[in-house]
């Protein structure tokens, strides 16, 4: 089992984004990922934190998967608690739904001081574009 910690960041918002994810298989990290995705919204960074961290496990050939994240609300929308309203969010989230459909994929919100690592990995994407 993979556990994906994801962030987003986005300094001002709209404006530049961040994503950082860290990826830890057996307690340990195997991957890191900071990339700089343009410009938008906190909640386009969050969303597109989780896709690219769905990509790459399925580019790792990994199908139990969790995803933490210190976004309460991209956990509640991805598990079906609460509704995505706005047209591009709910499109973000059909992506992340069509590739997640072969896995096992269990979404955890977390406390921010959890997340040091894919937060620190966002911030610096998105101030260093």
């Amino acid at each position: 089992m993979l556990i994906i910690h994801t962030d987003g960041a986005c300094f001002g918002n709209p404006g530049p984004m961040g994503i950082g994810i860290a990826i830890y298989k057996n307690q340990k990290l195997i991957k890191e990922i900071s990339e700089f995705i343009g410009k938008g919204t906190n909640n386009i960074a969050e969303y597109s934190a989780v896709l690219r961290a769905l990509e790459t496990a399925k580019e790792l050939n990994e199908t139990e998967i969790e995803i933490r994240s210190d976004s309460q609300l991209i956990v509640k929308q991805l598990k079906g608690e609460y509704k995505v309203k706005l047209p591009h969010l709910k499109e973000l989230k059909r992506k992340i739904l069509s590739i997640s459909k072969e896995m096992n994929v269990n979404y955890k919100w977390i406390p921010r001081e959890q997340n040091a690592k894919a937060d620190e990995l966002s911030k610096s994407a998105a101030q260093n574009q």
